[in-house]
């Protein structure tokens, strides 16, 4: 089952997290803990936990803007080579009628 969860939802449960981790032995027991009293998959909250961390530099890796400038790039990219194409393909096109006599 795939939910999407709202960003007050993550917010919540990020900030539960972190006033619950210190009464945990370990990141993954406060995980199960919240994710259980939020009715969510753990693995969900964990996987936020390690995106927040990412976000705020504590941890090394590819941060949301980043990726996020990344794939629209990477759209504009694609656009563009289409666009090289079919300019390429005109260009040839029209290059023939004027050879023509």
């Amino acid at each position: 089952m795939n939910r999407k969860y709202s960003p007050e939802m993550r917010e919540r449960a990020l900030r539960m997290l972190a006033e619950t981790r210190p009464s945990h032995p370990n990141m993954m027991s406060a995980v199960r803990h919240v994710a259980g009293l939020l009715g969510m998959s753990p693995e969900t909250l964990r996987l936020w936990q390690r995106r927040y961390e990412v976000d705020a530099g504590v941890k090394p890796g590819l941060t949301t803007d980043a990726a996020a400038e990344i794939k629209r790039l990477q759209k504009e990219n694609a656009e563009l080579r289409k666009a090289n194409e079919i300019l390429k393909a005109a260009s040839v096109f029209f290059a023939k009628e004027l050879d023509r006599p």
